[in-house]
């Protein structure tokens, strides 16, 4: 059996997020209470608030929690990822089911970007806003034609009919507008605490790089799907430089899912917390009108059912 791991990006997180993993499995409860990256990870899943749940520093850790704990439980019974890929911060999560650093480097150094993500969108004034049904050649287009004052740019580039803008606040409101003079009729302003994957994420990168010239990275053991190229890793590409390149550049999502339907696989799993990446893979793979097996594990029981199914 194929089996191709995907990993959910920010955005995803949820107050109560792996608590039942956490009562339910020794192995996920004694991995989590190792974790040390400076904020108390259990209480910000599992009870919250909220508010303090969302704020970059806090969910890009909580995520790379949630996302080795589950990884490790899904190997340990037996369900081992043949590729893998991720949306942004879920890249890093891909690269650790490929090996490339170990669990607990991995929570760190994602603790890590998540600060200095924040730092970097101190004192911007910007907004992100997914443009629904659009092809993604008119927004680029529009994006390209934009002459008023600040900056825009495409940020995500989802699946066919979702494509995120981010620029500065007002760049952002005259593009939806130009958006619609063109005929597109969905523009959905997002909830996000920074200018992402744009040049204002440029420090972030710069610091990404030091804290990466502290670490080994190994050679990763399976396929690989990078944001910033929409391909595979290769041998001689610097993974390194293509993430701190990743922080403050497009990610080419569609592209990667592209390949990974029409590559077939048996079964896709995605690591969630939620199903984001369940509904990209779905839209992908019904615009090359092709039949997909796509599972998420947002709960332990979610991984229960999968286990006994593939037993």
């Amino acid at each position: 059996m194929s089996i191709v791991f995907l990993y959910a990006g920010q955005g995803s997180q949820k107050v109560g997020m792996g608590k039942d993993f956490y009562e339910t499995y020794p192995e996920y409860r004694e991995f989590l209470d190792s974790l040390q990256v400076g904020i108390d990870l259990k209480t910000l899943m599992h009870e919250g608030p909220l508010e303090e749940l969302s704020k970059t520093e806090n969910t890009q850790a909580c995520m790379a929690a949630f996302a080795a704990g589950v990884t490790r439980l899904l190997v340990q019974n037996g369900i081992v990822p043949d590729k893998a890929c991720g949306l942004s911060l879920g890249e890093y999560g891909a690269l650790y089911a490929a090996g490339v650093f170990s669990a607990q480097d991995y929570v760190r150094l994602i603790a890590f970007r998540g600060r200095v993500m924040m730092e970097a969108a101190k004192g911007t004034t910007c907004a992100m806003s997914a443009v629904l049904g659009a092809e993604s050649s008119l927004v680029e287009e529009v994006c390209s034609a934009y002459t008023g004052k600040g900056f825009i740019t495409v940020a995500n580039y989802n699946c066919p009919g979702q494509v995120v803008i981010c620029g500065d606040e007002e760049a952002v409101a005259e593009t939806e507008a130009a958006l619609r003079d063109r005929g597109v009729r969905r523009c959905v302003r997002l909830n996000v605490s920074g200018p992402f994957h744009t040049k204002y994420m440029q420090p972030a990168g710069e610091a990404l790089r030091g804290y990466f010239a502290r670490m080994d990275f190994r050679k990763p053991e399976i396929p690989v799907l990078l944001n910033v190229t929409g391909d595979y890793y290769r041998d001689g590409d610097s993974l390194k430089e293509l993430l701190v390149q990743q922080v403050q550049s497009s990610v080419r999502l569609e592209d990667q899912l592209k390949k990974l339907v029409e590559e077939g696989a048996d079964l896709f799993v995605e690591i969630g917390p939620g199903n984001t990446i369940a509904g990209f893979l779905k839209k992908t793979a019904k615009a090359l009108n092709r039949d997909i097996r796509v599972v998420s594990i947002d709960t332990a029981d979610d991984l229960n059912k999968l286990i006994g199914a593939n037993a």
